[in-house]
C-alpha cells in the first residue's frame, strides 16, 4: 500500500537555518560559484534524506566526509564552518563545532606518542567536524621513522565506525592531495564529496579587498584602487601567493603606511576623510613595484 502522507518541503526547510547559512555563504564569499553549487546540492540531499527517514522511506546514510582542494586563501575553512552549521541544523552532528588541526596536532615525535595525540583530537572533535589542513603531510613514505601512518590508521577506523558522530574534512593543495589519496586508497574510498576551490580572479580579489576595508571603515581612493589592482596582478605571479590571505596582508601593510604617513604630518589638523582613505602611495610603496 502506497503511503500518501504529505510533507510541506518549504515548512521543513524553514525549520532549519539552512537558508540563512547559504545566504551568509553568498555574502561572505566572493565568487566560488562551483563550490557554492556543490554545498547547495549537499544541503538539498541531506534535507531530502531527513524527510525520507521521517516518512519511513529507506534512506541510505549519506557519505558526509569531504575533501576540499585548492590554494590557500580560497575560503576552504570558511566553507567548512558553514558546512558544520548545515550538518548541525539538519541533525547529522550533535554539536556543530569545527576543530581545525594540522599534522603537528595528530602525529607524535616518538613511538607511542601518536595514538594518544590523535585520539585526544578525535575526542575533542566528536559531535562536530574535524578539519585537517594540509592533510598530505600526514603521509611521509620516504621517512621510515615517521608516525603519520599510525594517525591515518586511527583516523580511518573512526571515519568508518563512528561516521554518525564525526565528519572529517581533509584539505590542501590539489596536486599533493591527489597523490595523498593515491597512496592511501582507504581514505579516498571513505570520502564522498570532493570539492575543488578555484583561485580568485583579479576582479574578485579587488572586491574582497574592498569588503575587508569596508569592515574596518577604510576606503580606497580612485588612484589607490588602480594601484591595488596592479599590485594584485603582480602578486599573483609571485611565489607563495595565497589569494584572499595575501590581499589581507597587503591591506594590513597599506594601513600601516597610511598611519605612518598621517603621523609624519602631525602638525596639521586631520579630517575624517584623511583617516579613512587609503591613498595610492600607501600601496605603491610595496616592494612588489621595485
Amino acid at each position: 500500500m502506497i503511503n500518501t502522507t504529505q510533507v510541506n518541503l518549504q515548512e521543513e526547510y524553514a525549520k532549519t537555518e539552512i537558508s540563512k547559512i547559504l545566504q551568509l555563504l553568498d555574502e561572505e564569499l566572493v565568487g566560488l560559484t562551483p563550490v557554492k553549487t556543490r554545498i547547495r546540492e549537499i544541503a538539498a540531499l541531506l534535507l531530502i534524506d531527513k524527510l525520507r527517514r521521517n516518512l519511513g522511506i529507506t534512506a541510505g546514510s549519506p557519505g558526509l566526509h569531504m575533501s576540499f582542494t585548492g590554494s590557500p586563501g580560497t575560503g576552504k575553512t570558511t566553507v567548512g564552518l558553514k558546512m558544520a552549521d548545515i550538518l548541525f541544523q539538519l541533525g547529522y552532528i550533535q554539536k556543530g563545532h569545527l576543530l581545525t588541526v594540522t599534522r603537528d596536532d595528530l602525529v607524535g615525535q616518538y613511538i607511542g606518542h601518536t595514538a594518544p595525540k590523535t585520539k585526544e583530537v578525535l575526542k575533542k572533535a566528536m559531535g562536530g567536524v574535524l578539519f585537517i589542513d594540509e592533510a598530505y603531510y600526514l603521509y611521509k613514505p620516504d621517512n621510515e621513522r615517521d608516525y603519520g601512518s599510525e594517525a591515518i590508521e586511527i583516523l580511518l577506523q573512526v571515519m568508518e565506525n563512528q561516521r554518525d558522530e564525526l565528519v572529517v574534512i581533509l584539505a590542501g593543495y590539489k596536486e599533493p592531495m591527489d597523490k595523498f589519496y593515491e597512496s592511501n586508497p582507504g581514505l579516498s574510498s571513505r570520502i564522498a564529496n570532493h570539492i575543488d576551490f578555484p583561485d580568485y580572479s583579479v576582479d574578485e580579489l579587488l572586491k574582497i579587498a574592498k569588503m575587508m576595508l569596508e569592515d574596518q571603515q577604510y576606503q580606497l581612493t580612485y588612484d589607490a584602487e588602480i594601484a591595488l589592482t596592479e599590485y594584485i596582478k603582480r602578486r599573483k605571479e609571485k611565489p607563495l601567493f595565497a589569494n584572499a590571505r595575501s590581499v589581507k596582508n597587503a591591506l594590513d601593510r597599506a594601513r600601516m603606511r597610511q598611519a605612518n604617513r598621517i603621523f609624519e604630518s602631525r602638525g596639521k589638523v586631520l579630517t575624517k576623510r584623511e583617516l579613512v582613505n587609503i591613498e595610492a602611495a600607501d600601496i605603491l610603496q610595496s616592494t612588489i613595484f621595485n
